[in-house]
Order: C-alpha cells, then structure tokens, then sequence
C-alpha cells in the first residue's frame, strides 16, 4: 500500500478537528438553552396576564336587534312604520315633547333615554322580550296589560306625560318597532340580554352619600352638578337627560326603583360603558342609583298600583306593606329574601 503524503494526513488531522470542535460548540448550545427554556424556567416566565379567564355567561351570546338589512322583506309601507317607530323612540321629544312637532304631551326627555340605542341594546332596558311576552298580567296594575298599556305607562312616568292614542300614527309606528325588535323571539321567552340585569343585593343599605361621590366624578359632566341634563340645540330636546328635577322621570317610573337603576347604571354609564365593558363597580352602581332616586323629582298618583300589597317589589318605595320593615328599608336595603 501506498503511504499517505504529510500533506494529506495533515488535511484529514484539520478536518477531524474541526469536527471535533462543532460537536463540542453543539453540545455546549444544548445544555445552556436548554435549562433556559426548560419546562421549569418556563412556567416561571409565564406573563400572568395572559393567563385564560372564563368568560362570565351572563354576557356571552347574548340576544341581539335584527339587521337592518332584513327590512327589505318587509312591504314598503311597514318598513316605513317601523323606521317612524325607531325615530319616535330615538328621538321622541322632537315630535312629542314640550315643543313637539307633532303634540305636546311629554317632559323632554326621549325614550331612549331609558332604553339604549332605541331599546336595541343588550341589558340596556331594551324591547326584546316585550313581544313574546305581552300581552301578560302585570301585578302593579292588577290586570292583564297590553303592549298599548305598556307604552303608555311609559308615557305617563317615565316621560311624566299622557297618554298616546292607541289609534294614532305614532303608536302604531311604536308597536311596529317593538314588534320589528323581538320579531325572532318565540312566545314567552325572555332571551339572554333582555331588559336590565339584576344585580347582586348589597350586604349592607346602599348609600346616598357615597353615591354623590360617584356622580360627583363620573356623571355630573354629562348630567350636570344639579341634575338638570343639557338641552340639544333648539331645546327641543336632551343631550344628556335630566336625573331629577321637574323636566325628569316621575317617582311611578320603573327607574325609580333603585334595583332597576343600579341594573341599568352599571352597564349603560357613564357614557362609553356596556355590558362588555363596565366602568362602576356594583356597590358604586347601587350608591349612584340611591343618590340619583334620593332627588326630588315629580309624583304621580300612585294609589291604585299594586292591589295586593304583598305582590310589591322589594325595593318599591312606598306603603303599606306586607312586612313590617320601614319605606326606607325597602327603598335603600339592605335587603333579605
């Protein structure tokens, strides 16, 4: 055999070391990466805020307003309807106000106001379940009411005003849009969404004092420091409505009770805020509600709601009653089953 040349095996000698070398290099970024990105180190560089969080299913799939877009099955003449009707809603003082295009038969403010986005918001006091539940005994009158009656309380306490003909234009358009509203919603169901969310009781009595805090620093921009709202241009109307005074809901409205208000409050305002976003905790959600409902505002002959007594709702703020606990308990909790 052949001997191999100095230069040769020098050659294969360098090769044999530099190979040497990448494995030893390789090994070494083994282990050094390795206990760096080992399941124990990286469990600790976990970012807590990334950690997953359940959703809370009161807010998941919630109902929600037909699309405008299906309007188009609709004939021309009750497209036009259901448009007036959500124009009445959203902007009522404009044709029903003091100054009303059409009658003067309201305080200013619109019923939007209450029910958010023309009562198209989930857990904004909406219209979904109006339809599928109405006509339907209600205990504060008494009776079996309507979708007519149903407005028309409305009217009288919430907008301290008076009755809207049954036969008129503009109730028909608001049936129409109430009816347009919970078109999808079958017979007696009340859909995920609907209304104003009840809020967990207190364990102690909400507090008027700590409320004025709250709007102190959260609504008085809007409403202002004396409640008194901020007119539209033209005053025909609200910008931002009135929270007590003369122009505001009177003490038979559903607002007025303070588990509505704090319901509505705490997923509605201050402006900005939704069911995906609140802005108050509950207990502030509870105190503004107490301060707002502490204001003077208009009364109304509450004498014949309420027949029997112990149908009351917990939280309504005039006797007599079924128990023995005081206007104030009842009004301000804290409350008990």
């Amino acid at each position: 055999m052949k001997p191999q040349s100095p230069k040769r095996t020098f050659d294969s000698f360098i090769r044999l070391l530099y190979g040497l070398v990448v494995l030893l290099l390789g090994l070494m970024a083994y282990l050094f990466f390795g206990q760096i990105y080992s399941p124990k180190n990286a469990e600790a560089q976990v970012d807590s805020s990334a950690v997953y969080i359940q959703p809370d299913s009161n807010f998941t799939h919630v109902w929600t307003a037909p699309s405008d877009w299906r309007m188009m099955y609709l004939s021309s003449d009750q497209k036009e309807l259901v448009l007036y009707g959500r124009e009445l809603i959203a902007h009522t003082s404009d044709y029903l106000g003091p100054n009303g295009s059409v009658k003067a038969m309201s305080n200013g403010m619109n019923c939007q106001n209450c029910h958010v986005k023309a009562g198209s918001q989930p857990w904004g006091n909406n219209y979904f379940a109006v339809e599928s539940t109405y006509p339907k005994f209600r205990a504060r009158s008494g009776t079996v009411e309507n979708q007519v009656k149903r407005v028309n309380d409305c009217f009288e306490r919430s907008l301290n005003g008076e009755k809207l003909d049954s036969t008129s234009k503009e109730m028909r358009a608001i049936l129409a849009y109430i009816a347009w509203l919970g078109k999808d919603v079958a017979k007696d169901v009340k859909p995920k969404g609907s209304g104003i969310f009840k809020l967990k009781y207190l364990k102690c009595a909400s507090d008027p004092g700590k409320g004025k805090l709250v709007y102190d620093t959260q609504c008085q921009s809007c409403h202002q420091p004396t409640g008194e709202g901020v007119l539209a241009e033209g005053g025909k109307s609200y910008t931002y409505p009135p929270l007590w005074g003369i122009h505001s809901y009177n003490q038979g409205a559903g607002l007025f009770r303070i588990s509505n208000l704090a319901g509505f409050v705490k997923y509605n305002m201050p402006l900005g805020a939704t069911y995906e976003n609140a802005q108050l905790t509950d207990e502030e959600a509870w105190d503004v509600a107490a301060y707002i409902n502490s204001m003077p505002r208009p009364s109304m002959d509450l004498s014949k709601d309420w027949p029997k007594i112990a149908k009351k709702p917990f939280d309504h703020p005039f006797g007599p009653y079924a128990d023995n606990f005081s206007e104030a308990r009842h009004k301000y909790g804290p409350y008990k089953k």
